[in-house]
């Protein structure tokens, strides 16, 4: 699951500075509102997985050494 985490990362970082570029030529009321609608609802979702990843990883390591 690292793997599929780390790209889950890797990918919203990029999503984050293509998004701050954009904001360079697109700053405007309907660029706010994209941005409160759409972006920081996902940045915020893809935190809680990430966190939920975590939590997951812990629970599958401590099941594999119970089961050693």
């Amino acid at each position: 699951m690292t793997a599929s985490q780390n790209q889950l990362i890797s990918l919203t970082n990029s999503l984050r500075a293509e998004w701050e570029q954009t904001k360079h030529h697109w700053n405007d009321a309907k660029s706010r509102e994209f941005e409160q609608r759409f972006l920081t609802e996902l940045f915020s979702g893809v935190n809680q997985t990430v966190t939920h990843i975590e939590s997951l990883e812990r629970v599958l390591a401590k099941i594999r050494q119970d089961c050693e």
